[in-house]
């Protein structure tokens, strides 16, 4: 099977072509490669700041359905908008705990454990505790 690129001088936008032909009617058609059929092509958008702000909530509904939106300032590339990585946990304060461990301030287990702790013993007897407790403040 043989590609072929299609681009629209006149208008901006690419048409269909039936034939491959140099040039016909503004447009230009260029073969570009053998394909596997059934390929897939990400879409990515580019969207200025400006605009960017402007209709926000849109290109996150894109991001979310699994589109990458690229960000651009004066035609660079400075962001980029897209959906969350395999694994990531929907939960903020999950997200808020990987930024700690990223940073260094958390630091995870080393090995999960698959038992559960064991039961914390008491220092002492409750009755004990109250009674020195109560001593404590009398002194005050």
């Amino acid at each position: 099977m043989r590609a072929v690129a299609v681009w629209a001088l006149d208008s901006g936008t690419p048409e269909k072509q039936t034939e491959e032909c140099p040039r016909e009617s503004g447009v230009l058609v260029a073969p570009v490669a053998t394909v596997a059929t059934g390929a897939t092509f990400v879409h990515m958008r580019a969207v200025g700041i400006k605009a960017l702000n402007s209709r926000l909530s849109k290109y996150v509904r894109l991001a979310a359905g699994g589109e990458t939106v690229l960000v651009t300032d004066h035609d660079r590339v400075v962001a980029e908008l897209g959906p969350p990585r395999p694994g990531r946990s929907p939960v903020l304060a999950d997200a808020r705990l990987a930024d700690l461990v990223r940073k260094g301030v958390l630091i995870p287990p080393a090995l999960p454990s698959e038992t559960p702790l064991p039961k914390p013993r008491p220092v002492m007897p409750l009755a004990e505790l109250l009674r020195e407790l109560d001593s404590d403040r009398s002194d005050r």
